[in-house]
C-alpha cells in the first residue's frame, strides 16, 4: 500500500514539473516576442521624428528614444495651441475689421453715415473716413487658464465701430470652442467684450 503511494507521489510531480516547464518555456517564447515587437515599435518611433529634435546624435537606447520622443509630442502640442491661438485671434480681427469696412456695427452707425454723406456732399465722406482712421484698433486678446481646458477672449473696441458678437462667437465655436458666457459693457468711447469658453 505504502510502496503504490509513492509510486503515484511520484509520477504526478514528474508530471507536475513537465507541465510547469512548458509553461516558463512558453512565458519566456512569449516575452520574447513581446520583447521585439516593442523594439521594432520603438525603432518605428524614433524613426518618426525628425533627427535635428534629437538632442544627442549618438546611437539611443529604446527607453532614451521614447524619452526624447515625448519631448517632442510635447513641443508640437504647445506649437498647435498656440497656433490655434494665433489663428482664433487673425480671424477674430477680420471678423471685426470685415464688421467695420462693410458699414458696421449696426443701424444707428450706418444712419448716421448716411445722413451726414447726404447733408454735407463729399467733403463729409472725406472727415468722416478721416475720423475713422484716427481711431485705436481694435484690441484681441486670449487669455488660456493654466488648466488649459478653457480661456478668456478679451476684445476693445471704440464703440463708432464694434464687433459683432455674434460673429465672434461663431469663429470661436468653428475652431472647436464651446461658448461659456460672454458679457459686453461700455465704459466712454470703447466697448468691451468678454467671452469665457472651454476648449
Amino acid at each position: 500500500m505504502e510502496m503504490r503511494a509513492k509510486k503515484s507521489s511520484r509520477s504526478s510531480t514528474s508530471n507536475t514539473s513537465g507541465s510547469t516547464t512548458t509553461t516558463a518555456v512558453e512565458r519566456k517564447e512569449i516575452e520574447r516576442r513581446r520583447r521585439q515587437q516593442m523594439k521594432s515599435l520603438c525603432a518605428k518611433l524614433a524613426s518618426l521624428i525628425p533627427k535635428e529634435h534629437y538632442s544627442s546624435k549618438d546611437a539611443m537606447t529604446q527607453l532614451g528614444s521614447l524619452d526624447e520622443a515625448a519631448t517632442y509630442i510635447k513641443r508640437l502640442k504647445e506649437r498647435v495651441e498656440e497656433l490655434r491661438h494665433k489663428s482664433a485671434s487673425a480671424r477674430l480681427l477680420a471678423a471685426g475689421s470685415g464688421t467695420r469696412r462693410g458699414g458696421g456695427g449696426g443701424g444707428a452707425s450706418t444712419s448716421s453715415a448716411a445722413t451726414t454723406t447726404a447733408s454735407g456732399g463729399a467733403g463729409s465722406s472725406e472727415e468722416a473716413g478721416r475720423r475713422e482712421d484716427d481711431m485705436p484698433p481694435a484690441v484681441v486678446e486670449v487669455r488660456q487658464h493654466n488648466d488649459g481646458s478653457s480661456l478668456d477672449v478679451v476684445l476693445i473696441s471704440s464703440a463708432a465701430r464694434p464687433f459683432k458678437l455674434h460673429e465672434v462667437v461663431t469663429v470661436l465655436e468653428e475652431e472647436g470652442a464651446e461658448t461659456v458666457n460672454a458679457n459686453l459693457s461700455v465704459a466712454g468711447t470703447k466697448i468691451f467684450y468678454t467671452i469665457h469658453c472651454k476648449v
